[in-house]
């Protein structure tokens, strides 16, 4: 059984209850809802037929009759719109009569029917409009948002994929430096100690030039296999992220000659191997901002567990940040933030309080790579 809505107690009110119904009904696309706001909209008819009959005569409540057209417009289209606006002509026309309206005229009352009839469908055309303008924009929205969330997905896509082509280029250089260059330079440097003998053994004064050629040849090897391993990272291991990041500021220390500490706040975390690697990429890449850019002497890499999430923070001693006007973010910061990304986390690089540089990178309590 259907249950009548409570009259409203005053116009204000009455034409809010009328906006949420117009809302509801735009919105809604579920037909059983849409049917129950028509049946309310003729029980709304009668409540305002009611209220015109006990005003009487000398008060119009003409204007309370467009709520009903203009909510029946919504619900069910403009057909029942029309529907509404003969029913509404119809019962103010029997109130007044049933008020005691005399009309000397049949014609008056017949033209007043009319009128107030006419400007019902005029109401019903113009929300009827309105209605069919908002859906279209509403589906424009729709296709718009669709459209959006498919270009994002497809340029995080394309993301990833260039982020594995650079990781897989890296490894491919990386190993090209080790296994090809480096034993070339192996040769080299070999066949220039021969020479260096062969040439103590004559005597002659080219033995300390020979000697030279071979230091340089040997530091240029040393050189070749540290860049192979920065650009090779090796697995992770089955401590996990821990055992990665201190091995990483122990290597930094050695090659660089700087201060490079691993500290751990808390329990280590549970992390899987491609979110290690991920995390373990952005400290290499923080850790060589700071020596090359920063110039700094100390770096502290912290790995925080907190119940909230995971937190990576590199801290270093060097020259900052420029100023806001001369920063230009590099590629690094792009690819650092991109990681922090795929890991549902955050990236960020400041100044810090005491001088230096601060890159901390936030992500949840397990995090796990993925393409968002």
């Amino acid at each position: 059984m259907l249950r009548p809505p409570s009259p409203p107690r005053t116009p204000a009110s009455l034409a809010t209850w009328v906006q949420r119904r117009w809302q509801g009904a735009v919105l809604t696309t579920d037909p059983q809802r849409r049917r129950r706001l028509a049946a309310e909209t003729l029980v709304l008819i009668g409540v305002i037929g009611v209220f015109d009959y006990l005003t009487g005569t000398n008060v119009s409540v003409f204007v309370f009759y467009c709520l009903p057209v203009v909510l029946g417009t919504a619900a069910q289209g403009w057909r029942f719109g029309l529907v509404v606006a003969v029913l509404c002509v119809a019962t103010q026309v029997a109130s007044d009569f049933a008020s005691g309206a005399y009309y000397g005229n049949l014609a008056v009352s017949i033209w007043n029917a009319g009128i107030a009839l006419g400007t019902f469908m005029v109401i019903v055309w113009l929300f009827a409009t309105v209605l069919t303008l908002q859906q279209e924009m509403q589906e424009r929205v729709r296709q718009r948002t669709s459209a959006l969330v498919a270009e994002i997905a497809e340029r995080e896509r394309l993301e990833k994929s260039l982020l594995e082509v650079s990781e897989r280029e890296r490894s491919s250089i990386g190993r090209e430096l080790h296994d090809d260059l480096g034993q070339h330079l192996t040769g080299t440097a070999f066949a220039g100690r021969v020479l260096e003998e062969k040439l103590q053994a004559l005597r002659l004064a080219e033995e300390e030039d020979a000697r030279k050629i071979v230091a340089l040849i040997e530091e240029g090897i040393e050189k070749t296999r540290r860049l192979a391993r920065g650009l090779v990272l090796p697995e992770i291991p089955q401590e996990g992220i821990v055992s990665s990041l201190s091995g990483l500021a122990a290597e930094s220390s050695s090659q660089f000659h700087v201060d490079c500490e691993f500290r751990l706040e808390g329990q280590p975390p549970p992390v899987g191997a491609e979110a290690a690697l991920q995390l373990l990429r952005i400290a290499q890449e923080a850790v060589t901002n700071a020596l090359r850019h920063g110039r700094a002497r100390r770096i502290v890499i912290t790995l925080s567990h907190r119940p909230e999430g995971l937190e990576l923070a590199i801290r270093d001693n060097g020259r900052g940040l420029p100023p806001l006007a001369d920063r230009r973010p590099g590629l690094g910061l792009h690819i650092m933030a991109h990681r922090a990304r795929t890991l549902g986390g955050e990236f960020s690089i400041e100044k810090a309080a005491a001088g230096g540089t601060l890159a901390v990178c936030r992500v949840p309590a397990n995090p796990v790579s993925h393409e968002r």
